[in-house]
């Protein structure tokens, strides 16, 4: 599979947990590390989501399908960013984040969606034991 072979390190979500933020939203906190690491991976999904959302409209290059082999996207990529961050140093009001709701889908991720990537071995226990630290961190913040 195309994923499988572009991919070579991918922190994937805990299956059969919660991961959708809105599950989060006016319910019951994470019970468990798995929960709290899926609540905060589905975070940091919406973060990128609304941080490229960004990008695409104010960088038109951005808006459809690459054909550029991945190095020469990256090269693309990294300077839209920059610019980007110097427009938002120089710029406290940004008439292109007004947009930007209007424009972010809100789609629904399938949990099947997840499972076309395998998972090392070695990167399993590394989650795992960040998923554990995050959770205890977390406890220990709250006072528990």
């Amino acid at each position: 599979m195309l994923v499988t072979q572009m991919v070579k390190v991918f922190l994937a979500p805990f299956r059969n947990q919660l991961y959708h933020l809105s599950l989060w939203r006016n319910g019951p906190a994470p019970t468990n590390s798995e929960e709290f690491f899926n609540l905060n991976h589905s975070a940091a999904c919406n973060v990128i989501e609304r941080c490229f959302g960004l990008l695409k409209l104010r960088w038109a290059v951005l808006r459809s399908s690459s054909f550029f082999p991945i190095k020469s996207q990256n090269r693309i990529v990294t300077p839209c960013c920059l610019v980007h961050n110097l427009i938002r140093r120089e710029m406290p009001v940004d008439p292109i984040e007004d947009q930007l709701e209007d424009t972010l889908p809100h789609p629904e991720i399938e949990g099947d969606l997840i499972d076309i990537i395998d998972t090392s071995n070695q990167w399993t226990k590394w989650r795992n034991n960040l998923a554990q630290q995050m959770y205890a961190d977390w406890l220990a913040n709250r006072g528990y």
